[in-house]
């Protein structure tokens, strides 16, 4: 996989650090996983996230999140589109992630959105991935 896909380098560590019951994990810094990161967090999936700037991008530290039992809170977090194969829906396709338990992340005009956002907004766009 490799840095060929940042956005699913950082879905990976992420899911890895849970798993592992790390409190943080560190991800190299861009504008979109900044965005994505900032939806995690206001969405409830993690604790909290600074960003640290450095001499390119930087690095974003994640504060991961469990619940009582120690268990992460995110169940699951999937990679949708993919730069091999690109995975756009119109603003009448956007799809429900779990029952609307989940939340798919999407790339708009209206820019970095949550499905819901996108609903109300009207607009399609990629589908980044999805966080149940």
């Amino acid at each position: 996989m490799g840095m060929t896909d940042p956005v699913a380098d950082m879905l990976t560590r992420i899911r890895n650090g849970q798993m592992a019951g790390h409190a943080r994990v560190t991800i190299p810094r861009s504008n979109l996983k900044s965005a994505i990161v900032r939806i995690l967090k206001s969405e409830g999936f993690i604790k909290d996230f600074v960003e640290v700037p450095g001499r390119v991008n930087g690095r974003i530290t994640v504060e991961l999140k469990y619940d009582e039992d120690s268990q992460g809170i995110i169940r699951g977090i999937d990679r949708v589109s993919k730069p091999g194969r690109r995975v756009y829906v119109g603003k009448d396709d956007i799809p429900r992630v779990r029952n609307g338990l989940g939340v798919a992340i999407l790339t708009t005009p209206r820019g970095v959105i949550t499905d819901h956002q996108a609903r109300e907004a009207g607009v399609g766009g990629e589908i980044l991935c999805k966080v149940w």
